[in-house]
């Protein structure tokens, strides 16, 4: 009776440990750097949880959500209505939090004196359709594109972004990171590329994009073109507690610096319409 009574106990100790487990699965742009800082500094204050970490895609991410297979699902967009419709026949709704918002800045070399640009204009430069700066009031010289290689998902997200899905030009040069884009860029007269919305380094500037400069509040608020907003889905009534401490934690004074420290664009105020506030 004894060694049964242990076996319980063992079981139901196995049990308490698993149901507080953390199951994160979805976005790239989430999981690439943000998510395992955010992971990271959760695990500080909560070290009883062990969180696993996935980021195959916002969809992929809300289909593991629906199936039962992720607790979290981080994404780039806001759900889609054949997402909300799978998650309705499944007996569930999908729950929103907006935990902030991402840009991308596109990146010159200092000494060009092109400052300003309409998004036709960048998707051209960045497809190889336009070769030369001459073409976009600027120097005659050609254009050299820097990139980020396949291994990062921030590549995919600035062609959805800003290249309705074309390929990148032919000639462009793959770096592993946006640092170094920023100092190929830095070199290079004739450069253009992309990087987060981190400080940048000298002889790098910014340009404006049909007039708008590319800081928190227009990025917040979506006015700069190259922006999307994060979220954190759960299942409505169905979050774990430690999915709950998670977004909490996010949402909290020290989860939003890491977000502004990972070159993310923390909450400024009440989150859009279309974000719902999670119930602690």
């Amino acid at each position: 009776m004894k060694s049964l009574h242990l076996s319980l106990a063992l079981l139901v100790g196995v049990a308490s440990a698993h149901a507080d487990d953390l199951r994160i699965t979805g976005s790239n742009t989430f999981g690439e750097k943000l998510g395992p800082l955010l992971v990271s500094g959760f695990e500080r204050q909560y070290p009883a949880t062990e969180v696993t970490l996935q980021r195959p895609g916002s969809a992929e991410g809300l289909t593991a959500l629906i199936a039962g297979r992720a607790d979290v699902a981080p994404t780039s967009r806001p759900a889609d209505s054949g997402e909300i419709r799978a998650a309705k026949n499944a007996g569930a709704r999908l729950l929103p939090q907006n935990i902030g918002s991402y840009g991308v800045t596109v990146i010159v070399n200092a000494a060009n004196p092109v400052k300003n640009l309409k998004p036709a204009q960048v998707r051209a430069l960045f497809n190889g359709k336009t070769t030369d700066w001459s073409k976009v009031r600027g120097p005659e010289q050609r254009v050299n594109v820097y990139i980020l290689d396949k291994k990062t998902g921030a590549r995919a997200g600035f062609q959805d972004l800003a290249m309705r899905g074309d390929e990148y030009a032919g000639s462009a040069r793959a770096l592993p990171d946006y640092a170094a884009i920023e100092a190929a860029v830095a070199e290079d007269p004739k450069g253009i590329g992309y990087t987060d919305m981190g400080p940048l380094p000298a002889g790098v500037r910014a340009l404006l994009i049909n007039g708008t400069e590319p800081n928190n509040v227009a990025i917040y608020e979506q006015v700069y073109p190259y922006a999307n907003s994060l979220y954190l889905y759960t299942l409505e009534r169905k979050a774990t507690p430690a999915a709950k401490r998670f977004i909490r934690y996010v949402l909290s004074k020290d989860g939003q610096r890491i977000i502004q420290k990972a070159g993310f664009v923390p909450r400024l105020s009440a989150p859009p319409s279309a974000t719902q506030s999670l119930a602690p």
